[in-house]
């Protein structure tokens, strides 16, 4: 029996040449294969992240009113100080000899100047009686003519001298009794120099943590110059310079999540609770607080704590990896997505901007497939014909403990 004439040898190598051909070229005629993904439904949270450091809301600078020599510190940085502890004790011997001068002044007065003022005025007041006695008594021997007119204004004249004298006595006596002017100067004097003398004695003003210290025994202080510094108990806040272009989407009231560089496994909530009212020029930032609450034992003043605030939340949202996006900031951003399997440059808006996936409020649907990056796509162009080898969505992570990016970053 004889064979086909197209399984002869000789017609076998063309055949074959023609079929490695065809088969070297399909894959031409489909595309080269880029990575990309399948456009799908899924959560999105959008954050603002940035770096701020723990701040207390209120400082209290501790300084002397009085000028003195150090002659204790009785805290230092770290300390927990209650109102009333003692931080600083100057040394006051000249103030303390100035009490001790004022306690000395007014016991004179009590038992010395008052007794003596006190029987200077009864003397007084006897001679003044006795003035008017005799004064009438010539009174009535000039009224019998027994005696001149000259000594009747002689008594006349000592009565007044010794009335004059007991008004007197009886006003020192007045200043130097109990309540009187004299008495009450003696006690200002007293208060005024106990009061200097207290202020030796620098006490906390309220409860906080002591920061820094810049006194030490033996150092000269005098008013103006900050001795301690005390951070006053009470709410805790994070202060954070955030990229002017995302104060659109910040409000106050928005929850965050923190996490302190020291403590990278420890992350704790806060809430926005002040937006600054103006833009640092020169940063082209804008500050905002948080408020912490409840506030973890290892905060510590200054911290530097990373940021995230949560600005936007969606149950389901069409979402496509950012870098699938093309011009995402400009005013058209646009994704490269395969129909037909051929490219094609597709306009999109976008919604929410998450860390690492977007929102896609149209332009795509679920199923459609878009290429991963523009830098795969150097070689061809649109209406091309490419294959996508699917690669898995990223995962969007709301933990701030997955996300350690120091600069503002929203895009």
């Amino acid at each position: 029996m004889s064979r086909p004439s197209w399984l002869r040898p000789a017609l076998l190598w063309p055949v074959l040449v023609i079929a490695i051909a065809a088969l070297l070229l399909i894959p031409r005629l489909r595309g080269p294969e880029l990575p990309g993904y399948r456009i799908e439904s899924r959560p999105l949270v959008q954050t603002v992240v940035a770096t701020g450091r723990v701040i207390s809301t209120s400082r209290v600078q501790v300084g002397s009113e009085v000028t003195g020599t150090v002659r204790e510190r009785r805290v230092r940085e770290g300390d927990v100080v209650n109102a009333g502890d003692v931080l600083v004790v100057l040394s006051a011997d000249d103030l303390v000899a100035a009490v001790r001068e004022a306690e000395a002044a007014l016991s004179q007065l009590q038992n010395s100047t008052r007794p003596q003022a006190e029987a200077q005025l009864r003397q007084a007041e006897a001679q003044a009686a006795q003035a008017s006695r005799e004064r009438q008594r010539r009174a009535d021997l000039f009224a019998r003519q027994l005696i001149a007119r000259e000594s009747l204004e002689q008594s006349e004249e000592a009565e007044a001298v010794a009335r004059a004298a007991a008004d007197s006595a009886r006003l020192a006596a007045q200043a130097a009794g109990a309540g009187g002017s004299v008495e009450l100067q003696l006690r200002e004097r007293l208060a005024a120099a106990r009061a200097k003398l207290a202020k030796t004695t620098i006490r906390a003003q309220t409860r906080g943590v002591v920061l820094t210290r810049n006194v030490e025994p033996g150092d000269l202080v005098q008013p103006g110059r900050v001795l301690l510094e005390i951070a006053r108990d009470g709410d805790t806040e994070i202060e954070a310079p955030v990229d002017e272009k995302n104060l659109g989407v910040l409000a106050l009231g928005q929850t965050a999540q923190c996490i302190a560089d020291a403590y990278p496994d420890r992350p704790f909530a806060a809430a926005v609770n002040y937006l600054a009212p103006g833009i640092d020029a020169q940063l082209g930032t804008v500050t905002i607080r948080l408020q912490v609450a409840p506030v973890p034992d290892f905060l510590r003043q200054d911290m530097t704590v990373s940021v995230n605030v949560e600005t936007g939340r969606r149950d389901a949202a069409l979402v496509v990896p950012n870098d699938a996006l093309l011009d995402a900031d400009g005013a058209q951003p646009a994704v490269l997505a395969v129909r037909d399997g051929r490219l094609q440059r597709a306009p999109v808006q976008l919604g929410l901007k998450g860390m690492v996936m977007t929102e896609v409020t149209s332009g795509l649907q679920a199923g459609d497939l878009v290429l991963a990056s523009a830098a795969s796509v150097q070689e061809v162009a649109a209406g091309d014909r490419v294959r996508v080898a699917l690669e898995g969505l990223p995962a969007e992570s709301a933990d701030a403990s997955s996300r350690r990016e120091l600069p503002v970053n929203f895009n």
